[in-house]
């Protein structure tokens, strides 16, 4: 009777675990991918409060100025509203001028608010500007034009393009 072979396959030890050197390499790659992650969540929460929360703020002033202004008759040429409430005296009403270059504010179309939104009573401490623009419109006698910009002073994180800045226009008729 013939004998049958058993054949066994050779086998190795067993790998109980890796080696400290694989461990190593393994802990190198998840530390690269983890500060790669990092610096965009930095990079993502920075954006979102200089384009979401600031720009959503510079919004909302230069809308609660827009409303401000409208407020006043057609023809009113002394009301102060760089100030809030405005007050009847002391100011420039809806005369004429200004300028809606936050880089170049016009007396008496300008005014000034805290980090809270407050108003500021120092231009020097100011987070937020306001400046506005009043113009007749050539072609219609009864039309002013309302320009109102808003910006911020200073933004947060690493300088990445223009501060953010709101700018809303309205026609204003009379006798309204």
């Amino acid at each position: 009777m013939e004998r049958k072979r058993l054949y066994r396959p050779f086998h190795r030890p067993s790998q109980a675990g890796m080696s400290l050197l694989e461990t190593m390499v393994a802990l190198s790659i998840l530390l690269i991918a983890s500060v790669g992650i990092l610096t965009m969540g930095a990079l993502a929460m920075s954006t979102t409060e200089n384009q979401g929360h600031l720009a959503a703020r510079t919004s909302e002033y230069a809308q609660d100025k827009m409303e401000q202004l409208i407020s006043l008759t057609w023809g009113d040429p002394n009301s102060d509203t760089t100030v809030f409430p405005t007050v009847a005296s002391g100011g420039t009403g809806m005369t004429v001028g200004g300028s809606s270059d936050p880089t170049a504010p016009a007396t008496g179309y300008v005014d000034y608010l805290d980090i809270s939104g407050q108003p500021s009573s120092s231009a020097a401490n100011w987070f937020y500007i306001r400046v506005w623009q009043i113009s007749s419109v050539p072609s219609f006698p009864t039309l002013k034009q309302i320009t109102v910009t808003a910006k911020t002073r200073t933004h947060v994180g690493a300088l990445q393009g223009a501060l953010p800045q709101s700018t809303l226009v309205s026609l204003k008729t009379s006798p309204f």
